[in-house]
């Protein structure tokens, strides 16, 4: 039996319980333990720098959640294809879509490095870079941006894995880079006394880390084969595959224009204030990092639930799609396990 049938068995007859447990714990650990690592980030640099190194971090935050919006954009879009047109039976289709899908995520991700690099200045100030900030800001940003195009392809490439039924790697690779990220950080911010650069370094080096394991599983996927012959860029298939991925690049996209609008709020009126600009952007930019561990455990249900339904809603089982509750089918499951 093919791997390929193996895996349509799998997403078409097992228990949907089973299948989001299969799926969506390791993407919820994944996206928690990258909330963690975004929390210690910010200990280790207001230990190793202070206020301005945190309130620097989060003026750059927001171009990372635009980074992460355009992965999100191509990768879970043509994740989505992929386990549409598996289900439909077009593995033909599906091949072309994730050759597609990976050529065009490091085209997006080498654009997007340019752009920053060149207008990295005015992209500060447009995130609410302050006169005391900015000269962290542009140290941490501009080693910040090497580590971009690895963590867009990186990332948009996990939600190929995913889709292709190993969603425990996205775990893997996304666990290596955070817990390398936290080890360097201590080292270099605390230990070297690098401070901004040294905690820029860190981030950079578990970037590529994640991009490695993910580039591992290349001549290893299931159910379709990476081939260069099928990697020239087309733009119809972009259109249909960030058509599929559009959800997921308006959720990021939302939190980067929110973070932006109250930056400027917090610089403005901020040094209106007794406290100055830069000691509410730090504190914001700290309970912005705590509030993504409770976002990340609904987006790992989310993400881990897509291959499985679209895979089902590709072969026209419409009745297991709607039977896919998120509460109905993984807290029982969950339950069981801890009486058990």
């Amino acid at each position: 039996m093919t791997s390929d049938v193996t895996e349509k068995n799998i997403l078409s007859s097992a228990p949907i319980g089973w299948l989001m447990l299969k799926y969506a714990i390791p993407s919820v650990i994944a996206l928690v333990v990258n909330a963690l690592y975004n929390i210690v980030d910010q200990i280790f640099i207001g230990w190793g720098v202070g206020t301005l190194g945190n309130s620097a971090t989060n003026v750059i935050f927001p171009l990372n959640m635009v980074m992460m919006a355009l992965a999100l954009l191509i990768g879970d879009g043509g994740a989505a294809y992929l386990s549409l047109e598996l289900g439909r039976g077009n593995k033909d289709k599906a091949s072309k879509g994730v050759n597609n899908t990976f050529s065009w995520l490091i085209v997006v991700a080498i654009l997007f490095f340019i752009v920053c690099f060149v207008f990295l200045k005015p992209l500060t100030a447009l995130f609410g870079a302050t006169p005391d900030n900015l000269e962290y800001a542009l140290t941490y940003g501009r080693i910040i941006l090497f580590g971009f195009p690895f963590a867009m392809v990186g990332c948009g490439f996990c939600s190929l894995i995913r889709a292709d039924g190993t969603p425990q790697l996205t775990m893997i690779a996304m666990v290596v880079g955070c817990v390398s990220n936290i080890i360097l950080d201590a080292l270099f911010v605390l230990r070297f006394g690098w401070g901004m650069e040294g905690a820029a370094i860190a981030t950079v080096i578990g970037q590529i880390l994640n991009f490695v394991i993910s580039m591992w599983y290349i001549p290893r996927f299931k159910t379709i084969k990476i081939n260069i012959s099928e990697m020239k860029p087309k733009f119809s298939l972009l259109k249909r595959i960030s058509g599929l991925g559009i959800s997921s690049f308006v959720s990021q996209i939302a939190v980067a224009v929110v973070m932006t609008v109250i930056n400027y709020y917090l610089v403005h009126c901020g040094a209106k204030s007794e406290y100055g600009s830069d000691i509410p952007l730090a504190a914001f930019g700290i309970v912005m990092k705590f509030n993504t561990i409770l976002t990340s455990i609904v987006t790992g249900i989310g993400t881990g639930s897509q291959p499985i339904v679209g895979y089902n809603y590709g072969s026209g089982d419409y009745g297991r799609v709607k039977n896919l509750s998120v509460l109905r089918q993984v807290l029982p499951r969950l339950s069981d396990c801890f009486s058990s």
